[in-house]
């Protein structure tokens, strides 16, 4: 589904990913763990098409087409969905109509019929109803005035409606209390835990991953990815460090 292979960028004439490979096959969950500085959500933002991530070499293909040579709008409409660490707030404008625009932006975009209201409005319910999210919580604007609980359940909202084969999640875990870690945990396995999908999970800890079991893990260190293994290596990190697991002179 998704290669990136030997992935170079700079952010304002800065090195951050240094030859990072990566290969994500549908029906698979990977999870990026490392330490701070590590370039983690970087790699998130440069395959989700943020400006100025500047890919300086590499390539990265998603089922099959050169992810860079597409707008973060085209990559939207082909499958990706991106997760934010700090999901924005939009005043003025409401949940429902946000994520309907959404929604029918990318059917136009791949010839696909338009949902009306009634069928948008079911879909949302039912969204909404997986991520224990009132519908009453999706008439406000996108994001205002919510606890930081609420705009990752919303935001889960949106990856259940706009359904896409490739989820990057980046930090979802990052503010959520035990509760919330299970609801948005539950969500994205419901959503996402597919055989036509695939989800590359960025988490600084092991917590996530007790309810959204990953098939393998990776260590970004230093801009590439440097350790890899199953599920047992996010407890040997949590347990050991990164220093310890690594070596202190990768982690720097």
């Amino acid at each position: 589904m998704l290669t990136i292979d030997n992935l170079t960028n700079e952010i304002d004439g800065k090195a951050i990913l240094k030859g990072l490979s990566l290969t994500i096959n549908a029906g698979e969950i990977h999870a990026i763990m490392g330490p701070n500085g590590a370039g983690k959500s970087t790699l998130a933002y440069t395959l989700g098409g943020r400006p100025n991530y500047e890919v300086t070499g590499g390539s990265a293909t998603f089922e099959g087409a050169d992810l860079f040579d597409m707008d973060p709008h085209e990559r939207a409409a082909a499958g990706l969905f991106l997760g934010f660490q700090y999901p924005v707030e939009i005043p003025g404008v409401s949940n429902l109509q946000f994520l309907r625009e959404s929604l029918n932006s990318q059917r136009r975009a791949r010839g696909e019929k338009e949902l009306n209201g009634g069928e948008f409005i079911k879909l949302a319910k039912e969204k909404a109803g997986l991520l224990g999210l009132d519908m009453e919580m999706l008439k406000r604007p996108v994001n205002v005035g919510f606890s930081g609980g609420e705009k990752k359940r919303a935001e889960m909202v949106q990856m259940g409606i706009l359904d896409p084969k490739l989820a990057i999640l980046d930090e979802t875990d990052s503010g959520l209390d035990i509760d919330a870690l299970k609801i948005v945990g539950s969500g994205i396995n419901a959503i996402m835990r597919k055989p036509d999908k695939a989800v590359l999970l960025i988490t600084h800890y092991q917590r996530l991953l007790d309810y959204v079991k990953p098939d393998f893990v990776h260590v970004l260190a230093a801009g590439r990815i440097v350790k890899s293994g199953g599920p047992e290596l996010a407890l040997e990190l949590e347990r050991e460090g990164y220093a310890e697991v690594l070596g202190a002179e990768v982690v720097a």
